[in-house]
């Protein structure tokens, strides 16, 4: 028998697949019965659990119906409880309510008792006041209205003296205060103004380029020089001062076109009769020009703006004016200044106050009429010019004419006393000073009680020792405040004074 070698192969692979299949079988049972076992192991682990789960709910549930069980009872036990506290609380009320008409019926009796005890305390004292009123009239020998009379007499005296001195205190506290207030203000607008010095009154000094000039200007046998102030009318000083000439008249407008006139010829370099006539027709002719110029000039350096040609022209003309050595046009451009800082720091219209000021003395370029006041004139000029009223009240009542309305007008006032009585603003000779001085002592002198007067600052203060047996310590305010008024209204001197009134008792006595 012979077996061909494919199918033997092929025998032999079949049973090796059947022989790997069996044992994947055997693998699958042996996988299977352990995964059953697993499955029947964990079926009665869970059943367990469970039934350990069933047997603590039952307990659970046994304690609960004891606990509901214990409930049931404490419940009952509150009930009872809440019905014996009840009862208790009505038994108090019913306790309270006795307790408090007890109580009322007490303090009504009690009450009683103490009107009846403080009715015939009363009457008691009432009939000792009565007895001790008749018994201390008696020794006293007043009757009971004269004692009240004497008593109210005697009160209202203390408590008037009482008022005078509060007042005074409160009056001296409120000048400290404001004098110290006063100075800072003023203090601190002065320190912002350095205004020039006094003018010279009768004298320009006029600088050469070279000495030489000096000849040319009195020319051959001086015909030059005769012809200039013959048809100026002001002197030429040539050998006052080194290198500068001096022109000398009272009239400033007569000094201002010989000045022009001299300032051409120099600049023209030929000086004879001729041309010294032309240039003074010249200096005649363009006066106008120099007067705008010079008003414009003046009204932007104080920052005023919006004025009509008219006050232009007027202003222009107070170059040329001064008051006690000091440019009357300088000084009001230093009062605008003086019045905006005073403006600021009290909180006043700035502008009000600056332009007021810089008007304030315009009537005296103006011809005034005989008995009208430069502060009128110019106030009348200021309204028909359409200047706002608060402006020209300002003018109007810088030397108290008219009553100042406003505060500005107020500033108007101090800016001109501080410009003028400024150092250095204004010259006087000693002998005006000296009779201003005697003349302000003997005004204030005489006062009645008055034993001395002290002019001192420089008439800036007056100091007035009275005699104490004449003048009590309640009188020195009021004679203080009357003879500030008087100097007001009868001195000229400009600025503020400060009036101090001085009252010494003293007493001597010798021993051994």
């Amino acid at each position: 028998m012979s077996f061909d070698l494919g199918t033997v192969g092929t025998v032999v692979v079949l049973l090796g697949a059947c022989l790997f299949a069996l044992l994947l079988v055997l693998m699958a049972r042996r996988e299977a019965g352990a995964v059953r076992a697993r499955a029947e192991e964990d079926a009665r682990s869970i059943d367990e659990r469970a039934r350990g789960t069933l047997l603590e709910i039952e307990r659970r549930e046994m304690r609960l119906a004891d606990r509901e069980a214990s409930l049931a009872a404490d419940q009952a036990n509150l009930v009872e409880l809440e019905r014996a506290a009840r009862t208790e609380a009505d038994e108090a009320d019913q306790a309270r309510r006795k307790a408090e008409r007890a109580l009322d019926s007490a303090e009504r009796a009690a009450a009683r008792t103490v009107s009846d005890a403080e009715r015939q305390v009363a009457n008691r004292l009432a009939d000792a006041r009565e007895q001790a009123l008749v018994e201390l009239e008696e020794v006293a020998g007043l009757t009971r209205d004269q004692a009240l009379d004497q008593l109210t007499a005697r009160l209202v005296t203390e408590a008037e003296a009482r008022a005078a001195a509060r007042v005074r205190r409160a009056e001296s506290q409120a000048r400290r205060q404001a004098e110290a207030r006063a100075r800072r203000v003023v203090a601190t607008a002065v320190q912002r103004i350095a205004g020039p010095s006094s003018a010279a009154v009768s004298m320009t000094t006029m600088p050469l380029p070279s000495e030489e000039l000096k000849g040319r200007i009195i020319g051959k046998e001086g015909r030059n020089i005769r012809a200039f102030e013959a048809l100026t009318g002001v002197n030429i000083l040539v050998d006052e001062i080194p290198g500068a000439v001096a022109l000398s008249s009272f009239d400033a407008e007569r000094r201002e076109v010989a000045v022009v006139a001299l300032e051409a010829l120099i600049a023209d370099g030929r000086i004879n009769p001729q041309r010294i006539e032309a240039a003074y027709a010249d200096a005649l002719a363009t006066a106008a020009e120099r007067t705008e110029a010079a008003g414009h000039d003046a009204a932007e350096r104080a920052g005023v703006d919006g004025l009509t040609p008219e006050v232009i022209e007027v202003l222009g003309r107070l170059r040329l004016r001064t008051s006690s050595g000091q440019n009357v046009l300088e000084h009001l451009v230093e009062c605008s200044h003086i019045a905006a800082a005073l403006a600021v720091e009290i909180g006043a219209d700035v502008e009000t106050a600056r332009r007021a000021a810089f008007l304030h003395d315009l009537g005296k370029g103006m011809a005034v009429d005989h008995g009208r006041s430069h502060a009128a004139a110019g106030a009348q000029l200021l309204r028909e010019a359409g200047e706002s009223p608060s402006v020209v009240n300002g003018v109007a009542a810088h030397h108290d004419e008219v009553p100042a309305e406003s505060v500005e007008a107020v500033l108007v006032q101090v800016a001109d006393a501080i410009s003028a009585s400024r150092e250095g603003a204004r010259r006087e000779s000693v002998e005006q000073f000296t009779e201003r001085m005697e003349r302000l002592e003997h005004l204030v002198g005489t006062h009645d009680g008055v034993r001395r007067v002290l002019a001192m600052a420089a008439g800036r203060e007056v100091r007035v020792v009275v005699e104490p047996t004449e003048v009590p310590d309640e009188a020195l305010p009021g004679l203080a405040e009357a003879i500030a008024r008087q100097i007001e209204e009868q001195s000229e001197v400009p600025g503020e004074i400060r009036v101090t009134v001085v009252r010494e008792l003293r007493a001597s006595a010798t021993a051994g």
